[in-house]
């Protein structure tokens, strides 16, 4: 994953949940990253993620 400059995430990994959402969110929004998504972490976290909602419809389509 690229270093993304607001976010110390040496910090943010002491919170392995709050690490969690914060990657997905970058992954979904922003394309920052070169592995793929985890269905089951998406799906664990799909209420708490903040993404826009037209990803948000089109990647239910898919997960559901």
């Amino acid at each position: 994953m690229l270093k993304h400059w607001s976010v110390n995430t040496k910090e943010l990994k002491k919170d392995p949940e709050s690490y969690a959402i914060w990657k997905l969110e970058q992954w979904v929004n922003w394309g920052i990253g070169t592995e793929k998504i985890k269905k089951t972490d998406l799906l664990k976290y799909w209420n708490k993620i903040d993404i826009d909602e037209y990803k948000r419809k089109a990647l239910s389509l898919a997960l559901f």
